[in-house]
């Protein structure tokens, strides 16, 4: 019984820490979105927390509105996913081979994958090389410098190096080289750490800030971010009114920005859903050695 009254004690201890981690990471959440949906009036007078007042929506009818802003959505979506698949197929072409102990200099180019992720050539040396290449403001200039992320390299490693090797060699014997061993045997056995991973860098493209910012400077390549970034910095919105009726409405920045940021936030969210079957076992799976 005392073990019994113990368990439970550590399950109510679990539980309440969980769900105190759960509250600080909704509460933000819950009060922009407040903000958002709430009247020029409440927001004012302070009355908005973690649910709308007033409700109104005319906020995200404005950003909505906004042909700029749909024009970031289209492109970041376009760029999230393009960099996506090039990031996993890149990522798996050069994590198959690395798991092969007869590849000659494998330990040397682990050990280069491991040093990028401690030191880098830093900003300014990046800069350069990414304007004498002539790819400042394009696409590329997003992609390219950030193609592999080591980490998620060694996760797909210690994940291709799961698979048997019975599984392997059975193929070889029957004549499929390399190529046809990867796409049609490692990968389909791999769809969660690709899906997990995969996840990973979409997230990390979604939410990019630092190179948009010196990189793109062509109004009609924002993304999304750099577009939100201009929104705080350049405090929109102070002067835009719009009638309704015969009464002037002021639109307040805070509750544009509120509705940029949910507008942006909200579709990076809708993917968890989809990819959370894989997101657990991709994790474990990769992290250890089966």
């Amino acid at each position: 019984m005392n073990a019994k009254a113990g368990d439970r004690t550590v399950d109510i201890i679990i539980n309440i820490v969980i769900f105190a981690a759960l509250a600080l990471c909704l509460i933000p959440f819950l009060h922009i979105l407040s903000i958002s949906l709430s009247s020029n009036r409440a927001i004012m007078s302070g009355e908005v927390t973690i649910y709308p007042i007033e409700l109104s929506m005319q906020a995200f009818k404005k950003v909505l509105e906004d042909v700029s802003m749909i024009r970031s959505m289209g492109f970041t979506v376009a760029l999230t996913m393009l960099y996506t698949v090039s990031c996993m197929f890149m990522s798996v072409i050069a994590a198959y081979p690395l798991t092969k102990p007869n590849l000659r200099g494998r330990k040397f180019f682990m050990l280069l994958i491991v040093v990028t992720m401690f030191f880098s050539g830093g900003i300014i040396p990046e800069y350069i090389l990414i304007k004498q290449l002539h790819l400042m403001n394009t696409m590329w200039a997003l992609i390219l410098p950030l193609l592999i992320s080591p980490f998620n390299l060694i996760i797909l490693i210690n994940f291709f190096k799961s698979i048997p090797d019975s599984l392997h060699e059975s193929a070889e014997i029957d004549g499929a080289s390399h190529f046809r061993v990867l796409w049609q045997i490692v990968v389909p056995l791999s769809l969660p750490v690709i899906a997990t991973l995969s996840l990973f860098y979409a997230v990390n493209r979604w939410n990019g800030f630092m190179d948009t910012l010196f990189y793109i400077t062509n109004p009609n390549l924002y993304p999304l971010q750099l577009k939100l970034y201009q929104l705080v910095m350049n405090n929109m919105a102070n002067d835009l009114m719009q009638l309704e009726g015969n009464q002037v409405v002021q639109f307040l920045p805070e509750s544009l920005k509120a509705a940029s940021v949910m507008f942006a936030t909200i579709p990076i969210l809708l993917v968890y859903p989809w990819l959370q079957r894989y997101f657990v076992s991709g994790i474990m799976l990769g992290a250890v050695k089966g």
